[in-house]
């Protein structure tokens, strides 16, 4: 079976007092093949959680992660990160930090050069491949990220929170790009932001999580990700169901930090 299947998956932490935080409970969830999934949710509602398990950074307590008929037992090449910090090495140029996945698997001098030289041009880093990465700004180390990701050919590229830490307009520029890229390689992309008009943007489903324990409060199936293919961002922001959708989460979603704090104001 292709894509990816999260059936009932549940985390539990056990602290070193004896007590205990139910992270996720119960979380399911079928990704087709090429789909982009945004996650949204209040701090502390489990999404980073849920994509480290996917990365099989983390074992679930119960439940289980199959990608294409295969049970997720640990990290593979199948499953690539995109982190908020580039997570690249400093001691490469760029060009070095794009193929170093294909240098680990032994690929040939000659085709891994055209992977990534094909890659800095789609990412538009053609002309800084010789640079350290020291020497590039935020938005483009995170262009190195998406490419070193790319060039290891995963079917699904995971993405915490990877433009959170940039300037305006270098996000909404990072944001056509992760679009350009899901629609031209067709590659499964699951997305964690903050951004509730980001999630909106980059999800062509978008689930919204609650907290304590984690779980899926709410699924959307939106337009605006396929048409910010083809459209200026910012238009695809003026649509009448774009303001609508947005104003609906953030009201659901403050409403939960609402009760969060209400609770944390209870037990003191």
């Amino acid at each position: 079976m292709s894509g990816l299947q999260i059936d009932k998956l549940s985390m539990r932490f056990d602290l070193p007092n004896g007590s205990s935080v139910q992270a996720l409970k119960d979380v399911s969830l079928d990704l087709k093949a090429g789909e982009l999934l945004s996650v949204l949710g209040p701090s502390g509602c489990g999404k980073t959680t849920l994509l480290n398990i996917v990365a099989g950074f983390l074992a679930p307590t119960d439940g289980k992660i199959v990608l294409n008929g295969k049970t997720v037992t640990g990290p593979g090449a199948e499953r690539g990160m995109v982190f908020q910090q580039g997570a690249l090495f400093e001691w490469m140029n760029v060009r070095e930090n794009v193929g170093f996945g294909p240098s680990m698997k032994g690929m040939p001098k000659a085709e891994k050069a055209e992977i990534v030289d094909h890659l800095l041009d789609v990412v538009g880093l053609q002309d800084f491949k010789e640079k350290a990465v020291y020497e590039l700004s935020g938005g483009m180390q995170q262009r190195v990220s998406l490419a070193r990701c790319l060039a290891n050919d995963p079917d699904v590229i995971l993405m915490d929170e990877p433009l959170g830490a940039l300037d305006a307009l270098t996000r909404e520029k990072m944001q056509g790009l992760v679009l350009k890229l899901w629609k031209e390689t067709g590659k499964t992309i699951i997305l964690i932001t903050h951004s509730v008009e980001e999630a909106l943007l980059l999800g062509e489903r978008l689930i919204v999580m609650a907290p304590r324990p984690g779980r899926i409060h709410r699924e959307y199936n939106l337009p605006f990700a396929e048409m910010g293919v083809n459209q200026d961002l910012r238009e695809v922001k003026k649509h009448p169901k774009f303001g609508e959708t947005r104003e609906e989460i953030l009201s659901m979603i403050w409403d939960m930090e609402e009760e969060i704090m209400g609770r944390t104001e209870d037990a003191q």
